[in-house]
């Protein structure tokens, strides 16, 4: 029989195990933290993307152009007028690390506009990656 508790001197108890109850409920309850937590750092700005084949995107630290619906243009996380865009995306490229360029366009954002500024991208040497939803498989 295993011995649960040692004899001092005076005869009284001591209990030599760990209580790890609160240790798990501190863990469990930081787990599901984060898991709520998570998905909502994850943010950005909200586009519905269209499908179209795709494959996945590599980069290490992409600069990130998106349009939204209401013909908003964004620069990663900052929103910029048209004129903003065209006199800092020439200095966004050259000071990132590669030039890779990660174009996302919502849907019902207008033609003209995603051509203007891919046109943009591409003239000042930029690599154009078009971010979409990859399509559902097609069953024969």
């Amino acid at each position: 029989m295993r011995r649960r508790f040692t004899e001092q001197a005076d005869g009284i108890g001591v209990v030599a195990e760990i209580n790890v109850t609160s240790l798990v409920d501190v863990a469990f309850t930081l787990l599901i933290i984060f898991m709520i937590t998570a998905p909502i750092l994850q943010g950005g700005i909200e586009i519905d993307l269209p499908e179209a084949a795709s494959g996945p995107l590599s980069a290490s630290d992409p600069l990130i152009i998106s349009i939204d619906g209401d013909e908003q243009i964004y620069l990663d996380d900052a929103p910029v007028t048209y004129e903003e865009f065209d006199a800092a995306i020439q200095p966004a490229i050259e000071g990132s690390d590669s030039r890779i360029v990660f174009f996302k366009a919502d849907g019902d954002s207008p033609w003209r506009l995603c051509v203007r500024v891919m046109g943009r991208i591409g003239e000042v040497g930029g690599e154009l990656s078009v971010v979409t939803v990859p399509e559902p498989r097609r069953r024969p």
